[in-house]
Formats: structure tokens, C-alpha cells, sequence
């Protein structure tokens, strides 16, 4: 199997794995607290197979073991932003807000719509970084850094500012999120962002190209594409592009019961559509 094959089978899991999210999240969300909390539960497998197979990765330096990994981080990531999209595991401040706050609360508020989820994400990470630093097989480690920083980048960025913000898809539980959201052409920590992922990029390409078994091919493959999909979706957080289309298809359409009057749409706010 040759590295380009694996960097479209990352591509296809990104975006197959981000709709499926999205549509679970979607189906819970219009049926209410207990419907988001059993799709929460129903996910358990998710991440106790991406747990199993983080741990059956780290002693196998094969192509198997690559992939093993990678899909055992992207398992264990998927079910903490389902747990997050549900707002089962979100933060303390669930409120919108208000106006006029000075910079300082305004940043601890926002820290508090997403610190449960934040110190949720920092454990897996310690524990995966524990488990893998010293191990043959480190791209389960290495997917799980890059998805976090990369997220971790796009939140700050976000909060900052940026032209595009997402708020298609927000389910009800966050939609609270928005008003922590800035709408302006430029932030200093876009450029960083940009330049930090277009280097990462850079360097695994270079690991690619000075591999020396199939393994290792395929694991540098699997990363320099998640890591240039990270670097994909902050441009897009500037680019005037269509891309919540790739995954709009996939989410049920709004229906209306007999005898209900049509919800009242809201204008909506210049968006795209962040995957995992």
C-alpha cells in the first residue's frame, strides 16, 4: 500500500467520521437531554476501541500498527467531541455573553463554556503521551497531538477573531458558544497558526520521504495529511469557500409535525464547517 493511498483513506476517515458525528449529534439534539445523554453512552464502544487499539499499536512498527494508531486516536478524539457536541461534557457557563465585559471576563467565560471538555482532552493527552513516548510505534501519540493542538489553535482563533465562524452546525446545547465568537478580518494569531502547521507539514514530508520500512511510510503519510486537513480547515476559517457542503448532505433535514407551525429561520452568520 503505497503513502498516497493511506493519506486518502486519513482524508476519507475526516470527513466520513466528522459527518457521522454531526448526524448523531443532529438526530440526540432534536429529541432532547436523554436523547443527546444515550448517544453519548451508545458511543462507549467508540473509545473503548480506539483505547484498544492505541495500546495493541505501540509494539507493532508494521502497516498495521500505523494504522492502528491513527484510527485509535482518531476513536478515542471522536468520542470526547461527541461527549462535547452533545454538550454532555462541556463547561460550567452555559449561558451566553452579556454585553459590555471587559477582556478578562471575557476570557474566563469562554474558558468556562469548554473547561470540562479542555481538562478532558488534557488528560487523554498526558495518558496517551505517557503510554507512547517511549514506544516503536508513536503515530497513535503523534495524531492525538496534532488533533489537540491544531484544535487548541483553532478555539484561540476563534475567540480572536477570524472572517468565517461556524454556527450551521452548532447543536442547541451550544449555541451559546457564538456569542464567545468574533467576527473580524485578521488576528495576530492566525499568521503563527498558519506558519506553526505549514511547518509541521513540512517536516513530516521530510520523515516520509527518509523512511525506511512501509510502517513508517504509512504512518508519516497518515500524518501529513491530518496535519495539512488542520492547516486546510484554519485557512478556511478566512476563505470565502462553500466547505459545510461536505458535510450538509449527510445531516437530516428539518421537518415539521402535523399541526406545528415552521420554525422561524434566523439570518445566518457567514459560516463554514470545522471536521475533527
Amino acid at each position: 500500500m503505497t503513502p498516497w493511498i493511506a493519506a486518502l483513506i486519513a482524508l476519507f476517515v475526516w470527513w466520513f467520521a466528522t459527518g457521522a458525528i454531526l448526524m448523531v449529534v443532529k438526530h440526540a439534539d432534536r429529541r432532547g437531554l436523554r436523547a443527546r445523554k444515550i448517544a453519548v453512552v451508545a458511543g462507549l464502544p467508540l473509545i473503548i476501541a480506539g483505547v484498544w487499539a492505541f495500546q495493541l499499536s505501540l509494539t507493532d512498527i508494521g502497516i498495521s500498527g500505523a494504522y492502528l494508531g491513527f484510527l485509535g486516536a482518531l476513536g478515542i478524539w471522536g468520542w470526547i467531541e461527541l461527549a462535547f457536541l452533545t454538550g454532555i461534557i462541556t463547561g460550567p457557563i452555559t449561558r451566553p455573553l452579556p454585553d459590555g465585559v471587559r477582556e478578562l471576563e471575557r476570557f474566563l467565560r469562554a474558558w468556562g463554556t469548554v473547561a470540562f471538555h479542555e481538562l478532558l482532552l488534557v488528560g487523554a493527552l498526558i495518558l496517551m503521551v505517557m503510554e507512547g513516548w517511549d514506544a516503536p510505534n508513536t503515530f497513535g501519540m503523534w495524531t492525538f497531538i496534532i488533533l489537540y493542538a491544531a484544535r487548541i489553535s483553532a478555539k484561540l482563533n476563534l475567540y480572536l477573531g477570524v472572517p468565517k465562524i461556524n454556527t450551521e452546525f452548532l447543536p442547541s446545547a451550544l449555541t451559546h458558544l457564538s456569542s464567545h465568537f468574533r467576527i473580524r478580518r485578521a488576528n495576530w494569531l492566525f499568521p503563527i497558526s498558519v506558519t506553526a502547521l505549514t511547518f509541521a507539514v513540512a517536516c513530516w514530508l521530510e520523515r516520509l520521504h527518509s523512511s525506511t520500512t512501509q510502517g513508517e511510510a504509512i504512518g508519516f503519510a497518515l500524518l501529513t495529511a491530518i496535519t495539512a486537513l488542520a492547516l486546510l480547515e484554519h485557512w478556511l476559517m478566512v476563505l470565502p469557500l462553500p466547505d459545510e457542503r461536505l458535510w450538509r448532505w449527510m445531516l437530516p433535514s428539518e421537518t415539521v409535525a402535523p399541526g406545528r407551525s415552521p420554525k422561524l429561520k434566523l439570518p445566518r452568520r457567514h459560516e463554514d464547517a470545522h471536521g475533527l
